[in-house]
């Protein structure tokens, strides 16, 4: 499994042509306590760049944008009841859904684990 960042501090785990998306624990710590999840639901078409969940905190709400086109294959429905995990494990169990890539060829664009950490060093 291959992990993969952007500015705005997504994250997705590429294995084959799927990819799990969530936010980075740069980016919870950054809301603060999350307090509601919005997951896409499973079939939605989603493309580069589009808006494809929403969270809620305590400090604001956000947006979280899909790095990749292709279609929502599962959800993460649990964060629902217990968005809280978003901030518990944000780059494991706190994943919102997961994607069947059509154009693997747009990670190409992504930062890897060491450019990201020096991206955020850098804020």
């Amino acid at each position: 499994m291959t992990k993969y960042y952007t500015e705005e501090h997504e994250w997705i785990a590429v294995e084959g042509k799927v990819a799990t998306l969530g936010i980075t624990d740069y980016a919870q710590a950054q809301l603060g306590d999350v307090v509601f999840v919005e997951v896409p639901t499973v079939g939605r078409k989603v493309k580069k760049g589009e808006e494809t969940a929403v969270v809620e905190s305590v400090k604001a709400a956000s947006e979280v944008y899909s790095p990749v086109t292709g279609t929502v294959v599962a959800a993460n429905d649990p964060l629902a009841n217990s968005p809280i995990t978003v901030n518990e494990d944000p780059e494991g169990a706190g994943w919102f859904c997961r994607i069947e890539m059509s154009d693997p060829a747009e990670l190409e664009v992504l930062m890897d684990e060491a450019a990201y950490k020096a991206f955020v060093e850098g804020l």
